[in-house]
């Protein structure tokens, strides 16, 4: 039998999720790629989340987004549910080495987000589609990068077979949905980068730093769960 955490949460069941999801709506959060608008485009980036939240001084790229979508994987495991998150290599030019969930930019065949985070997501991973089932999505997030990712939240049956692609990840893992929850693991931390001061969520797991806009995500999903 599945138990709730210390905190006094249910049972962190793909039932439970899925009533989560069901009930939560983001009046006023959405993606504002293609806005032609400068003043609706300025707007809608108030109304977004990103990097810029935790850094009042940060203001989100003026250019044009470039539209991406990651897949938020919530394992059922039997013992209780996970997030399937993924490392990247080293040698790659953007973001080497950081963890991430499966996903990558939209291509010009995919009819949405939700089927460019299916695609990229059996592309990097080998993970099949028809052992996922989409219960939602979380708030979209612009990075100081450019990058405007839809998280797309998929519930995800064992068992199930990957097939990494190792010229894009050295690793593929799971954390525990409870530990995500936890309030106590996002931790706020500060960091030069490009001569200016960052700060940035991380949630520290078993050696692991998940950083970025990843925890940004993880920390949105918690939100969610939380209500």
């Amino acid at each position: 039998m599945r138990r709730g955490d210390e905190a006094g949460r249910p049972p962190l069941t793909r039932d439970w999720v899925r009533n989560r999801f069901a009930q939560f709506r983001t009046p006023g959060r959405r993606g504002f790629g293609g806005a032609s608008d400068a003043h609706e485009a300025a707007a809608l980036r108030r109304a977004t989340r990103g990097d810029h939240d935790l850094n009042p001084g940060m203001t989100p790229p003026s250019a044009a987004l470039r539209p991406a979508a990651v897949l938020v994987p919530l394992v059922d495991r039997a013992e209780g549910m996970s997030v399937l998150l993924t490392q990247r290599t080293e040698h790659l030019s953007a973001h080497a080495g950081q963890i991430a969930f499966p996903g990558g930019r939209l291509d010009p065949d995919d009819p949405d987000a939700a089927a460019a985070a299916l695609r990229e997501t059996e592309e990097e991973i080998g993970l099949s589609r028809d052992r996922v089932s989409l219960i939602g999505r979380l708030d979209t997030y612009v990075t100081g990068t450019g990058f405007e990712i839809t998280p797309i939240v998929g519930i995800v049956a064992p068992p199930f077979a990957l097939r990494v692609q190792p010229d894009e990840v050295a690793d593929v893992f799971e954390v525990p949905l409870a530990f995500v929850l936890d309030p106590a693991n996002h931790r706020r931390t500060e960091r030069v980068l490009d001569e200016r001061r960052r700060v940035f969520f991380v949630l520290p797991y078993e050696g692991r730093n998940i950083w970025g806009a990843t925890a940004g995500m993880l920390v949105n999903l918690a939100e969610v769960l939380a209500g």
